[in-house]
């Protein structure tokens, strides 16, 4: 299984990272990390990246590559996560690509094209964010380009003023830029399925032992080093309510409670972008998980589409 790339995909405490850990020890493979927020240095209790001590020794790729201040673009990630994939297949190894953040793995692995910016008139449409609020150009996508709005949070402001942009920019729809799945890099997407109570459950777990392990201190520490000016870095979840509570504008239940909120809201969202990709095979959560995902691994790796193909 030399060269094979194997995406493991599905909703955020779904168990990616434990498998993708049991995937590339099975196969001797190195790990690409297709994870927004876990390419910033220091963002680590609140984006559940694996501490450097338990993995296993295993090489990763794309993570700790970003200071807090940086604005994270996924046109960046697609060209150099492209060459950590070519790096890994020159070295006679399978890459295991892991992370919930949808539109970075179809980066990854589609034959996607991003548009180029307009500083003009990205400046103009983050003057009229500040001025008449997220809300009315939350409206505005939506009358211009309803898919892309069904697909953005109505509150991610960055995200809603780039769909703006490219619209202004192309004259066409953000959505179009998003092409029939189509892989420029063939691989095999495992899904980790997860029955939607237990997952709520899980993600209430999560919350509750991120804010236990020190997510306060971690914001703090990050604050200091300029995160309250991230574009991309100040928006994740956890770290938005963090910061509140170092504002003093919310309490800690408060901020615990809206955390596990938005973030079953964020893995509905994954849920719905995965379950839209049918090259997506799903597999159950738990103990079986390595077993059902290494069954549907061997039984597609013999006739893996070519570049270009669905």
């Amino acid at each position: 299984m030399d060269h094979l790339v194997i995406a493991v995909v599905g909703p955020t405490a779904a168990g990616k990272s434990d498998l993708a850990l049991d995937l590339a020890t099975r196969l001797d493979a190195e790990i690409v990390n297709a994870d927004a927020m876990q390419l910033y240095r220091g963002m680590d209790i609140g984006t559940a990246k694996v501490p450097a001590a338990e993995r296993r020794g295993i090489t990763h790729h794309q993570l700790d590559v970003l200071q807090v201040t940086e604005e994270a673009s996924v046109a960046a990630y697609q060209r150099h996560g492209r060459e950590d994939l070519q790096a890994i297949a020159g070295r006679g190894r399978a890459a295991i690509v892991v992370g919930g953040s949808g539109l970075y793995v179809r980066a990854l692995l589609d034959d996607l094209n991003f548009p180029g910016t307009d500083p003009q008139v990205r400046a103009g449409l983050e003057q009229r964010a500040a001025v008449e609020g997220t809300a009315a150009l939350y409206a505005e996508l939506a009358a211009a380009d309803p898919v892309a709005a069904d697909r953005i949070e109505a509150r991610n402001t960055r995200r809603i003023v780039r769909a703006l942009e490219v619209i202004s920019i192309t004259g066409r729809p953000f959505s179009a830029n998003l092409p029939e799945h189509r892989y420029a890099v063939p691989a095999i997407q495992i899904g980790i399925q997860v029955p939607r109570s237990d997952l709520h459950e899980r993600i209430e777990t999560r919350t509750r032992s991120m804010f236990d392990a020190g997510l306060l201190a971690e914001t703090e520490e990050l604050a200091a080093r300029g995160l309250r000016g991230g574009r991309t870095a100040r928006t994740a979840v956890g770290y938005t309510q963090a910061l509140a509570v170092l504002a003093g504008t919310s309490t800690l239940a408060d901020a615990i409670t809206d955390t596990a909120t938005a973030t079953r809201r964020l893995a509905r969202r994954q849920i719905t972008w995965f379950g839209k990709d049918p090259r997506v095979h799903w597999v159950p959560a738990g103990p079986d998980a390595l077993g059902a995902a290494m069954y549907r691994i061997e039984a597609e790796a013999t006739h893996l589409p070519g570049p270009g193909s669905t």
